[in-house]
């Protein structure tokens, strides 16, 4: 689309021009190819390519939905254990191999046929964030504040990059380069092939959220109570647009409008052309932060609370479409399969309900918190629990 100036209203006394922002419209380069059956508007989901989940969301806009469909009977193909600690992390799938980090101080390798270990990188404290692969490299932060480029044929270290605290940011790619967001409230861009760092833009408090990145331009929800919009070329912000609480939630981007919740209860939808808010919803009976990541579709956006529910919002207006309730918090992102849902709990499950209704179709007894994120490739469903077992789902040969 042609580059426009937008004025930013940020407040009743100060307005500011955003120009050159281009995200009206889906771009089949930023989000790595078309999905498959996927042409034109109706490709503004941006779903993930079938054969891979190589981001934490999915994609580059994070909207938590799947490009490859999973078989109506789901059967448990195999369990990857580790005995020490356990997964928090989503994990990534790229060329039949899943990328996942454990709390135990690893990252794993692991054969998405057989459940298999390929190899194993091994580092001091762990991961929390999510890997994330590009080409034949995997990256990924640690909680000691190290960032990592490794092989993702070997494991070997490629380069990796000290920042001054805690990484639980996963990375996501704009060009040659590869972003992520530090504790010590900066988001880095560094180059994808040497590390080497090309700008860091400085927030007011930490940056825990993936970077969801829009042609040149980065949405980063911050723990300072705003979502920042950040130039990709200068390295500088555009606008901060208030979101009235901290949060440590990635905002899902769908026919240019954000979605996003916080620790202050609420879930919002807002204009970044406008910096406006276009609705708000807060559960009335049950006020709780949210800490999951939403999945967001044209019939619905789907987000889990720590009021122990899903949630499905209309997304024009933020009205309520359903909820499903689980026993406990649900810092689990959603991820959106076709017609159905599957999401984890702290109650030790992974849930599938109808993206319609949200009825129950499917459950699984997982034992350990699930709060990592379902990995959907390849006809696989891939998630983990903090007891230190990473699950693949799929069919089974009959």
């Amino acid at each position: 689309m042609p580059c426009r100036s937008f004025p930013w209203l940020l407040s009743p006394s100060r307005r500011l021009v955003f120009s050159c922002v281009c995200v009206a419209l889906w771009n089949p380069v930023a989000c790595g190819g078309a999905p498959a059956g996927k042409t034109g508007a109706a490709a503004a989901d941006c779903a993930s390519p079938a054969d891979a989940w190589r981001l934490f969301r999915g994609n580059p806009l994070a909207t938590g939905v799947a490009g490859s469909n999973l078989p109506e009977r789901l059967d448990l193909l195999w369990t990857f254990t580790v005995d020490k600690q356990g997964f928090e992390s989503t994990a990534a799938i790229a060329d039949g191999t899943v990328y996942a980090g454990s709390t135990d101080g690893k990252l794993y390798a692991i054969d998405l046929a057989t459940g298999k270990k390929r190899w194993s990188y091994s580092t001091e404290l762990g991961f929390t964030a999510s890997a994330a692969v590009r080409g034949k490299a995997v990256y990924i932060g640690d909680t000691d504040g190290v960032f990592y480029c490794l092989d993702a044929g070997s494991g070997k270290l490629k380069w990796k990059f000290q920042t001054d605290s805690e990484i639980n940011s996963s990375a996501n790619f704009y060009k040659d380069c590869v972003l992520f967001g530090s504790q010590d409230a900066k988001l880095y861009c560094l180059k994808a092939d040497t590390g080497e760092v090309v700008w860091k833009y400085e927030s007011r408090d930490q940056i825990r959220c993936f970077p969801t990145i829009v042609g040149d331009r980065a949405f980063v929800a911050g723990c300072d109570k705003n979502l920042h919009v950040v130039d990709l070329i200068k390295g500088t912000s555009d606008a901060d647009i208030d979101i009235e609480g901290p949060t440590c939630c990635s905002p899902a981007v769908m026919d240019g409008n954000l979605f996003v919740g916080t620790e202050g209860n609420t879930f919002f939808a807002l204009d970044p052309r406008q910096a406006k808010i276009l609705w708000r919803y807060e559960n009335a009976d049950r006020a709780a932060p949210y800490r999951s990541s939403a999945a967001v579709t044209p019939e619905a956006v789907i987000v889990g609370s720590r009021d122990k529910y899903v949630h499905a919002l209309d997304p024009k207006t933020g009205r309520k479409l359903w909820d499903f309730a689980t026993k406990r918090k649900v810092d689990s992102s959603p991820v959106v399969v076709g017609s159905r849902v599957f999401v984890g709990s702290s109650d030790g499950r992974v849930y599938g309900l109808d993206l319609k209704t949200g009825r129950e179709v499917w459950r699984y007894e997982a034992g350990g918190e699930v709060n990592a994120s379902p990995a959907v490739a390849a006809g696989r469903m891939v998630i983990g629990t903090d007891a230190g077992n990473l699950y693949c789902f799929g069919a089974k040969e009959r």
